[in-house]
């Protein structure tokens, strides 16, 4: 048995257990192994396809490796206006990788996203949720050298 069957296996008798379960595998992996949506379609009762249509309806779920380290871009009008264009090539330049990609490491994600609520610090980019507002590309290495 798996560690993921576990963590299925504790919300199997609750309603919604589902989105539960995957929210703590996203916990424990930082994504949702494929491998985690089939236990989850028989532990539920359901078809793979409605487990992975589950787990691939919200944004927030990943299903399939992700960095330890998930980089977010905010792709909103405030964050475009203010410079993100200029951070996300940054970005690129000192990871190696283009949006949507992982380093070869595994050590880290580039995903865009949708607002984070921090307009008033625009650009602002999140890295496992912790924000870092008014960026710019000169800031990228210093950023990314906390977790280097």
């Amino acid at each position: 048995m798996s560690d993921y069957t576990t963590i299925i296996d504790s919300y199997k008798d609750k309603p919604g257990g589902i989105i539960e379960a995957y929210h703590a595998l996203q916990k424990e992996y930082n994504y949702i192994p494929e491998d985690a949506i089939t236990a989850a379609a028989e532990a539920f009762g359901m078809s793979p396809a409605q487990a992975y249509g589950v787990a691939t309806f919200y944004s927030y779920f990943k299903v399939g490796p992700r960095g330890r380290y998930i980089i977010r871009i905010c792709e909103s009008a405030p964050c475009h206006v203010a410079g993100a264009e200029e951070v996300v090539s940054a970005l690129e330049s000192e990871l190696g990788i283009k949006m949507g990609e992982t380093t070869a490491d595994g050590k880290f994600t580039l995903e865009f996203t949708e607002c984070v609520g921090q307009c008033q610090a625009t650009p602002i980019i999140t890295i496992n949720s912790k924000p870092y507002e008014d960026m710019s590309a000169e800031k990228i290495p210093a950023v990314l050298a906390e977790y280097k």
